[in-house]
């Protein structure tokens, strides 16, 4: 039996999000990469499933995995595009669902605009996790030669999923974002893997973000990463509470808000077509 999927973008941040009312979906990591293969597959940065919820006061519990087929904590462009779904199939400008992460809510901000609170960010070292103890507002490591660092001194950051935000002088290019986030991404300091994130603090309201998403690479944008990026510059006194974050392809506006300590994104989605899974992946 064939099952449908939604194809959906956050900022050009694609995923393939399947509804699993009816039937259960329990894909091999084999077939989620079969699914997110740019060249053959559908194509997309993460797949996602909306089952059924599993908590009072939760209208789903949601599911990510990243494009190399392993499960994912958490994914912020993701969550809004689950949060308008889910509001539009039952009437509500106003959703909660559930995910291994905790749980997120999402309320309309305007025509196909959605903020989610994605919580509060893990800042301990366990949180990452780290190998080793470390302060986490400063870590100590560096990529390139010892008295001449391509980068250093990053923050690390938990938004359900491990980042790791440097700041850099100005905005980086791909090429560099690819080469530096590739060797990032699987240091040992890192057990679970880490997004790496590079950030140019343009002012007290505005950072320019690139991030190598772990187990999918460079994405055209990150929601968590922007998250992670916000609460770095704001350990670092860099910007105030609120700033926007800009991508290639567009800005997310993030608050990590001082009241509760939730960080609070709002971000557009994208509804590109609906299709049909693959035999090989539709079961």
């Amino acid at each position: 039996m064939s099952r449908t999927f939604l194809k959906m973008n956050g900022l050009g941040n694609d995923f393939v999000v399947v509804q699993t009312l009816t039937e259960r979906f329990d894909p091999t990591p084999e077939q989620i990469r079969a699914i997110a293969k740019r060249d053959g597959g559908i194509g997309c940065d993460q797949v996602i499933a909306i089952d059924p919820p599993k908590a009072e006061g939760a209208s789903a519990y949601v599911r990510f995995w990243n494009a190399d087929g392993e499960v994912a904590g958490a994914c912020g462009n993701g969550t809004r595009c689950v949060a308008w779904l889910l509001m539009q199939s039952a009437g509500k400008d106003a959703v909660a669902f559930d995910t291994v992460a905790g749980r997120l809510s999402g309320v309309a901000a305007g025509d196909k605009l959605v903020t989610v609170d994605m919580g509060p960010p893990g800042l301990d070292w366990t949180q990452i996790p780290l190998s080793e103890e470390m302060n986490t507002e400063r870590v100590e490591l560096q990529v390139g030669p010892i008295d001449a660092p391509l980068v250093h001194t990053p923050v690390c950051v938990s938004m359900g999923n491990p980042h790791v935000v440097f700041f850099v002088d100005a905005p980086v290019t791909d090429d560099f974002a690819r080469g530096t986030g590739s060797l990032v991404e699987h240091h040992p300091l890192f057990p679970e893997g880490v997004n790496v994130g590079f950030a140019h603090v343009a002012a007290r309201d505005h950072i320019r973000l690139k991030v190598w998403e772990r187990g999918a690479g460079l994405t055209q944008a990150c929601g968590t990463g922007a998250c992670a990026a916000q609460v770095a510059a704001v350990r670092r006194g860099l910007t105030d509470r609120k700033a926007r974050v800009e991508f290639d392809t567009g800005s997310l506006t993030i608050e990590w808000r001082e009241s509760d300590g939730h960080v609070i994104m709002t971000g557009p989605i994208t509804m590109e077509y609906a299709g049909k899974l693959p035999e090989l992946v539709a079961a």
